[in-house]
């Protein structure tokens, strides 16, 4: 016989019925012993156990959380939470917090070796049919929440080995080991990356801008000497020259593949594609970073047949449970490097064998951090003026170079129309933001007037346009990863305690390989006069905002979560204009009373369910941009 646990008295909620009554709602005894978790009729006036209910087998468990009290709950239905297993969620209802703390770390423990656990859950009930977080209709739906607790309490997920030792499909599921991992330990803070004393390698020439910089030459070595600015680094070249160099155009010695040109880093599928079309060699391929974080895919284009038009593949690059890698399993490699050289040779059931790298190295240096170390006030006389790019809320917006080399987009700020003195000191702030889903600020001209705001320039400017007039056909994964872009900008954002209040396609940008980036973010606090219509004094957005700042003028990282909401759908509907039958007096009083965007035709289930969880009523119920980040970039893996 079995040892027990743990033992106590829960409300539990019955699983068959759909609609949810106070019949439903009984006393159970529950007990949790080495192997199972079994439920009891109870005598309150005995103080004994009557007949068994039901049990569930530990091995079977693959969930425990939280559950969100139902609204208006009963004081004895305070503390909710859901034991999920292969028929669905159990749901138990504690008496305390504290009690319900105590099951949940127990069972954890016990499961925490078991197959298949889950990484994401549903946070709220399942009820009447519908998932009450999500409202997704199907009851096997994925969770909505990813679980900040799996690597605390549960096992990472385990990896199952293929049985087949045919080689890969494109794109095949994410693999798991014949045996359960032990749990890793939570994450320890460490050094990421190179420190002072160690040597790193150009991935791209930097010409220097400033005096203080030192120039960088493509695949040569240089010793990092100080590190006190995050991006900026003191260097030493052989020569034994120094100067600052941009942190984000070297890498560590040590680091694998950065030296092969073969590695496109950053790179994404649309972007993959069309680069190996535009090459339109048979056996083309290159070697990118998957969607999932820490994981590599090979892409191949193939002319099979003499084909003109050629087609695209691409094979996720999996590992054994010892750690060797492969594409086909009967042919595994220590490193990267040897098995893109065996199937530079053999093509082992890949559609072709790789014969060309194809890369865009050359052309896709990042944008440093600002035009040279601790420039920040940049003299006018440096800038030329080539071709107006459009007109905003703030004024006029060039293109033009700096030093006559260094492409830059400058906003004219007409006089008027921001509060100049209380941006100034906001810009330094926003200097020190850098993220690759961020348009980089390099600095301002405030000794003239009108002044100036110096940014990165990209070539196929605002989103919205870009959406309307230039792009053509897109495909659902190029939409998703136009998404991804944009949650990781913000996700940045949000880390940095960021509200950025204007989000809309009107204020991303798109670079010439396709990326989207946020840009003009916090700047809207600095308006005088706009377009945007209030109904309280301040001015916002009014489209892309939620109820409470519609009604309350209440900002925060929440509201910026609707308002990507709404930028899903924009890219969804290729640019139409949100509630585009209605002014914005008719947009405050519907949205307030539960209007939302409907579903795009371009857009399946899942992905509107992702912009649905962005316009729930309740701020605090809508997710953070990390989970949102996790959730695209889940479904987008899923696609591939």
């Amino acid at each position: 016989m079995s040892e027990r646990n743990l033992e106590q008295l829960f409300i539990k909620r019955s699983q068959q019925k759909k609609k949810t009554s106070p019949l439903n709602y009984k006393e159970r005894l529950f007990v949790l012993s080495d192997d199972k978790i079994s439920y009891y009729d109870y005598d309150p006036e005995k103080g004994k156990k009557k007949s068994l209910k039901g049990s569930i087998e530990l091995e079977k468990i693959k969930c425990v959380e939280t559950v969100i009290p139902e609204d208006n709950s009963p004081p004895e239905r305070q503390f909710p939470f859901q034991i999920i297993y292969d028929e669905g969620p159990l749901y138990v209802f504690s008496k305390s917090d504290d009690i319900r703390k105590l099951w949940i770390r127990k069972i954890r423990h016990v499961v925490r070796f078991n197959k298949d656990l889950m990484h994401k859950y549903h946070p709220r009930f399942w009820e009447d049919g519908i998932w009450r977080c999500c409202q997704q209709a199907v009851k096997q739906a994925m969770g909505c929440r990813v679980l900040e607790t799996r690597n605390g309490g549960f096992a990472n997920r385990s990896e199952r080995h293929r049985k087949s030792q045919k080689p890969l499909p494109p794109t095949p599921e994410e693999e798991k080991p014949s045996r359960p991992l032990p749990p890793q330990p939570p994450p320890q803070p460490q050094q990421q990356g190179p420190c002072p004393g160690s040597t790193v390698i150009a991935e791209y020439s930097y010409p220097p801008m400033a005096p203080t910089d030192l120039e960088l030459r493509k695949d040569e070595e240089y010793t990092i000497l100080e590190m006190s600015d995050a991006n900026w680094w003191k260097a030493r070249d052989k020569y034994g020259k120094e100067g600052y160099i941009p942190a984000n155009y070297v890498t560590e010695a040590t680091n694998g593949l950065e030296k092969f040109e073969w590695y496109c880093k950053n790179m994404n599928r649309s972007q993959a594609e069309h680069l190996m079309r535009t090459e339109n060699k048979d056996g083309g391929f290159l070697v990118r970073d998957s969607s999932k974080a820490g994981k590599y895919t090979v892409s191949v284009f193939s002319k099979a047949g003499g084909e003109t038009v050629g087609m695209c593949k691409h094979y996720n690059i999996c590992t054994t449970s010892q750690g060797q890698f492969y594409l086909a399993q009967s042919h595994n490699f220590s490193s990267i490097p040897d098995l893109i050289n065996y199937h530079q040779h053999n093509s082992a059931g890949l559609v072709s064998r790789l014969k060309h790298f194809v890369s865009n190295r050359a052309d896709s240096a990042p944008s440093p951090f600002g035009l040279g170390y601790g420039v920040w006030e940049i003299d006018p006389t440096h800038l030329t003026f080539i071709k107006e790019l459009g007109c905003g809320q703030f004024g006029v917006v060039k293109y033009g170079k700096w030093q006559g080399q260094h492409d830059v987009a400058i906003k004219m700020i007409k006089e008027g129309s921001m509060s100049e003195l209380d941006f100034i000191e906001e810009a330094k702030v926003m200097m020190k933001l850098r993220h690759q889903n961020l348009v980089q600020l390099y600095g301002v001209c405030t000794t003239q007037r009108p002044i100036y705001i110096v940014t990165e320039f990209l070539s196929n400017g605002c989103l919205l346009t870009y959406l309307r007039e230039t792009l053509k056909g897109p495909t659902p994964i190029h939409l998703l990863e136009m998404c991804k872009d944009v949650t990781e900008g913000m996700a940045y954002l949000e880390s940095q305690q960021f509200i950025h209040r204007d989000l809309a396609a009107r204020n991303c940008l798109v670079a010439a390989n396709g990326d989207i980036k946020v840009t003009d973010f916090g700047l809207s606090r600095y308006v005088l006069d706009d377009e945007y219509t209030s109904s309280a004094g301040t001015k916002f957005p009014v489209r892309w905002s939620p109820p409470e700042v519609l009604l309350y003028c209440k900002f925060s990282s929440k509201s910026d979560i609707w308002a990507y909401g709404v930028l899903m759908w924009e890219i969804y509907t290729l640019g139409k204009m949100p509630y585009e039958r209605l002014n914005n007096s008719e947009i405050v009083d519907k949205v307030s009373t539960g209007l939302r965007l409907y579903r795009p035709q371009l857009a399946n289930e899942r992905v509107y369910s992702i912009m649905s969880t962005c316009w729930r009523e309740k701020a605090e119920e809508r997710p953070t941009f990390e989970e949102l980040a996790s959730n695209v970039q889940d479904l987008l893996y899923e696609m591939q």
